[in-house]
């Protein structure tokens, strides 16, 4: 299977130079940063707040500062 994959991706070129091949850039890590990462951090601090403000107690990473 894997070598089937493979003999699909042969080398692209274009008059003669052959093209880069495909890469995360930084722009792409950071939308994968706003997307993925920022919704989890969003999740993550709305259940500290409704823990400390069900039960009192402060569970989140700032109370240790």
């Amino acid at each position: 299977m894997p070598e089937r994959l493979n003999a699909k991706r042969r080398e692209q070129s274009v008059m003669g130079h052959r093209l880069p091949e495909a890469r995360l850039t930084p722009w792409a890590a950071f939308w994968a940063f706003v997307y993925l990462g920022l919704p989890v951090l969003a999740l993550g601090l709305l259940m500290d707040v409704l823990v400390q403000w069900v039960s009192g107690r402060c569970v989140g990473l700032w109370c240790y500062f």
